[in-house]
């Protein structure tokens, strides 16, 4: 039986050397290299699922993602940086990952195999939803449990595996195969398959950003500076674009509690807080439609 391709042997594990270290990083190096140019066969599905995550929240309706181990981890990260990053609401995500986010440094090994609880920690998912299902295998149990409950209730399910035809590519909406190749160090898909998944889940969430006009110019427009470094950020980001100085930069965020999109049509148009508002709103939250208006 041809073993799937994250618990084969890669030709080079070989020459992993406790006695060269130097070769060891070099190998390694070549690994994650290639790990990362696997999400290159993947565009149009990432495209896809980008879409449909944008669909959702614009839909006031929830983002989950669901994992295990490794992929848990890779998940949760993605999902707790865009509430910082692109101020997505925090009641339109979920990280449901087995045996719960860590709060140590050690993980379960059996959480994996477990789906105790994941009905009721699923039991708002309805359709209009988008399920975020991160699997190396592409057949842990615990994250087909939740595709299964998914797609029972209509949810939109946007699978990533790194093995092809596995389960969770064959039951997802919309299937992102990863195909990396078999781990330098055999088993450790947090390697080879979680650097490919880190690539995928933040090329999802910024494409999701870009539909959304959560971006403008490759800067985060939809930013709220509430720190000291935000706040820096965010005036910055405003003087670009409106073309003015820091000082008008700071004042117009000021008006607009930290938010940078109102925050840049006032400086560059001379509207009020109000103005700015109804003219977002007009352009389904996009700048550079705001700009374009009279």
């Amino acid at each position: 039986m041809t073993l799937p391709s994250t618990e084969q042997l890669h030709p080079d594990a070989v020459r992993l050397d406790r006695d060269d270290l130097i070769t060891s990083a070099r190998v390694l190096a070549k690994g994650q290299i290639a790990a990362a140019a696997s999400v290159r066969g993947a565009l149009d599905q990432i495209a896809q699922g980008a879409t449909a995550m944008a669909r959702t929240l614009r839909g006031n309706r929830v983002l989950h993602y669901v994992a295990a181990g490794s992929s848990g981890l890779m998940a949760a990260a993605d999902a707790q940086e865009l509430g910082g990053t692109f101020s997505i609401p925090a009641e339109q995500l979920r990280i449901h990952m087995a045996g719960g986010l860590p709060t140590g440094v050690e993980m379960p090994g059996d959480a994996e195999d477990a789906a105790d609880g994941l009905t009721e920690a699923l039991s708002t998912l309805r359709a209009g939803d988008s399920v975020i299902a991160v699997s190396a295998s592409g057949s842990t149990p615990y994250t087909m449990t939740a595709v299964k409950l998914a797609c029972a209730k209509g949810a939109t399910v946007i699978g990533i595996a790194n093995n092809a035809d596995s389960p969770l590519l064959l039951e997802s909406d919309i299937p992102i195969l990863l195909a990396t190749p078999p781990e330098l160090i055999s088993g450790s898909t947090r390697m080879g398959a979680g650097t490919a998944q880190k690539i995928a889940l933040n090329m999802l969430s910024s494409l999701m950003a870009i539909e959304l006009g959560h971006v403008h110019g490759g800067m985060m427009v939809n930013l709220r500076a509430d720190n000291d470094k935000l706040r820096s950020r965010a005036a910055g980001i405003v003087a670009r674009i409106a073309d003015v100085d820091a000082a008008t930069a700071h004042k117009a965020l000021t008006a607009t509690h930290g938010n940078v999109k109102p925050a840049v049509l006032i400086a560059a148009q001379g509207l009020t807080p109000a103005n700015a508002d109804a003219r977002l709103r007009a352009s389904n939250g996009i700048l550079s439609a705001a700009l374009a208006q009279d």
